[in-house]
């Protein structure tokens, strides 16, 4: 199981116990390395999935020990968040075309919000450099990938935009992917993506939210034309 997709399962153990009733307010999940090892995936899988979880609402983490300490559960199934969950499970059998137009409606206003605010984006910008190293494959670039599109919507605090972000980010690893493996110049076209990347994050930090929004849908807009009849 690739260690940058193995993190959903963890998410969607989660979602199914809480709609089997297993799981709600106050409970704890088992520690990190009991998860990994009941789960099969690595610990840094859970880790992912559980800050997650946290910036979704899901659960409250806390290091040292005591009764507050560990993974509790914050929420119950009836709250909407598990909805949300539930996405993770259905998101590849999304139209591509709907996937896609969601993003352009959703991370323009997220680009747009940035500049508006000026947050520090830090953990986006570090992201941009792991993923420079050529030695990437596509589909460990586009993992990455996926991951910083999060990062932008997160960083808005916008808690809704972060959860719909997190519930389509399999749709957008498999239409990205499925694409990329079919590109004859995976290094120019991923060279490109770069570029466009690092050209969101200099419209935001200028504070030009027109620019921003632009060169989002551009870059989102564009990826999927080049690779519509491959995919």
């Amino acid at each position: 199981m690739a260690e940058t997709k193995a993190w959903r399962v963890v998410l969607e153990h989660v979602e199914r116990r809480l709609r089997d009733g297993s799981l709600g307010p106050g409970d704890r999940l088992p520690g990190e390395r009991d998860l990994a090892m009941q789960l099969g995936v690595g610990r840094s899988s859970v880790r992912e999935a559980l800050r997650v979880l946290e910036v979704m609402g899901v659960l409250h983490t806390a290091t040292g020990s005591g009764p507050r300490a560990g993974a509790v559960i914050t929420t119950s199934a009836g709250s909407g968040v598990a909805q949300v969950l539930g996405l993770q499970a259905a998101a590849q059998a999304f139209a591509f075309d709907d996937v896609v137009q969601t993003r352009l409606v959703l991370e323009t206003a997220v680009a747009g919000s940035l500049a508006a605010e000026r947050p520090p984006l830090e953990r986006s910008a570090a992201l941009l450099d792991v993923m420079d190293d050529a030695s990437l494959s596509p589909d460990e670039f586009l993992a990455l990938d996926a991951q910083f599109h999060s990062t932008l919507a997160e960083a808005t605090g916008n808690a809704v935009f972060g959860a719909i972000m997190t519930g389509l980010r399999a749709a957008i690893e498999t239409y990205v992917q499925s694409g990329a493996h079919e590109i004859a110049d995976w290094q120019a076209a991923r060279e490109k993506l770069q570029r466009e990347h690092r050209g969101v994050l200099a419209a935001i930090d200028a504070g030009d939210a027109a620019e921003a929004s632009k060169r989002i849908h551009d870059h989102i807009s564009g990826y999927y034309a080049s690779t519509r009849a491959r995919v």
